[in-house]
């Protein structure tokens, strides 16, 4: 069946491209506008700001960081071994997966839903991979690994995000002068910050430009950053002119305006990891099927990129993000719990604390389980009470499904695209 891919073999990278496209959109729509959303929540940044730093930061990201090369199955999920007889079917599958992942993103996102993408696209790939070639191709350990995580990442986030806000109410809140416990403690959380996300955008980002660092010199870079961060910190800290004789309504005030500074940094971190990372969420499968239609069916473990493949993946993912991102950014900012700079910069630091720990254990990991994560953990700071629990019974409903979801969606695609051109 080779023949087919040679015969519709620009038709078939065509649709894999309108697709991937649709796909980044999604992406877009909804996983960015996670990263963005505790920023535009907390009112540190407004959501045109928001877009535009995410535009700027995810493109960066996805089209310098995204890879040259990238896995052609996506995270193992499946076993390319199955495919060698017939490659056609990972070529139908793919092009079913992006499609299932794309539809379902969108309508998650219509509904405010923040759901997985990575989960989209890998249970569009099992469903597909299960129904259309057989079960024996799933690498079903890998699958409960996945549905793991969806306890195991948004517990550790909680727990981070809740001590960081804890220690921050502890520190400076709590105290008889918030604002000169501000100026001595702040910088050290800016340390903090410029230390994971430089430990994140080391992991995540710079391994795709050819830039490779050992743990040791990663961690060196990272400590050299932190250092660099906490002493502007506190020279930019001095500078603000913040009167000490005001009501404490108002140094509370003043102090949250150090954290939303902090907060445009760390969203500018994320934006960046995140179009590095995720981007392959998209181009996996559209780098998969242009590789496997150009060699005339062979499969190969990793597959070169195309020039025009990162263009088209970055381009969708800020598009999805400016037009199709302001729902789940009010659901994650607003919603949940009430956020201010403070808390939104304790739940952004530790999505990105989480995000390390997952990169250096191998925890499969959604980033969007670990906002939420994170910022249920601020909100269980104050109390049960400070939650809406309704929003986040339909967020934990919305994560249970997208597997099945997108591999129903995956099924139903492949046996149509395989029907048009078997």
């Amino acid at each position: 069946m080779v023949d087919v891919l040679v015969t519709n073999g620009p038709m078939l990278i065509a649709i894999a491209a309108a697709f991937g496209f649709l796909m980044a959109w999604g992406i877009g729509a909804n996983d960015v506008a996670n990263a963005m959303g505790t920023s535009v929540g907390s009112n540190a940044i407004t959501i045109k700001q928001a877009i535009i730093i995410a535009m700027i930061f995810e493109f960066a990201g996805a089209y310098l960081a995204g890879g040259e090369v990238t896995s052609t199955i996506r995270k193992g999920i499946i076993d390319s071994a199955y495919f060698v007889d017939s490659p056609e079917l990972l070529v139908y599958g793919m092009i079913s997966a992006l499609l299932a992942a794309g539809i379902w993103l969108i309508a998650a996102s219509a509904l405010g839903w923040p759901v997985s993408t990575t989960h989209s696209i890998i249970g569009a790939i099992v469903g597909f991979a299960a129904v259309g070639v057989g079960t024996d191709a799933v690498e079903w350990g890998k699958v409960a690994g996945i549905v793991g995580s969806w306890v195991v990442t948004p517990a550790i986030s909680g727990f981070i995000a809740f001590t960081i806000f804890q220690s921050v109410q502890k520190l400076i809140f709590d105290t008889e002068d918030p604002l000169e416990n501000a100026k001595r403690y702040v910088p050290f959380y800016m340390a903090l910050a410029g230390f994971v996300m430089s430990l994140v955008t080391i992991k995540k980002g710079l391994k795709h430009i050819g830039l490779h660092f050992s743990g040791f010199e990663a961690y060196a870079l990272a400590v050299g950053v932190a250092i660099l961060v906490g002493i502007g910190g506190m020279i930019a800290i001095k500078r603000l002119k913040m009167s000490k004789s005001a009501d404490r309504q108002t140094q509370f005030g003043n102090v949250e305006k150090v954290f939303a500074i902090l907060m445009v940094v760390t969203a500018c971190c994320m934006a960046f990891a995140h179009g590095s990372n995720d981007v392959a969420n998209a181009i996996g499968p559209l780098a998969a099927v242009v590789s496997v239609v150009n060699s005339g069916g062979e499969i190969g473990a990793k597959a070169p990129l195309v020039w025009w493949i990162l263009p088209l993946g970055a381009v969708g993912i800020v598009m999805g993000l400016a037009i199709f991102g302001k729902r789940v950014m009010k659901t994650i900012g607003k919603n949940i719990t009430h956020l201010t700079p403070s808390r939104g910069f304790a739940a952004e630091l530790a999505a990105a604390s989480t995000v390390v720990i997952a990169s250096g254990t191998g925890l499969p990991i959604s980033t969007t389980q670990t906002l939420v994560g994170a910022v249920l953990g601020v909100g269980m700071a104050r109390g049960i009470a400070a939650i809406n629990i309704g929003v986040v019974r339909n967020i934990v409903v919305s994560w249970v499904i997208t597997l099945p979801a997108g591999a129903a969606l995956s099924i139903m695609f492949f046996f149509m695209i395989k029907g048009i051109f078997n």
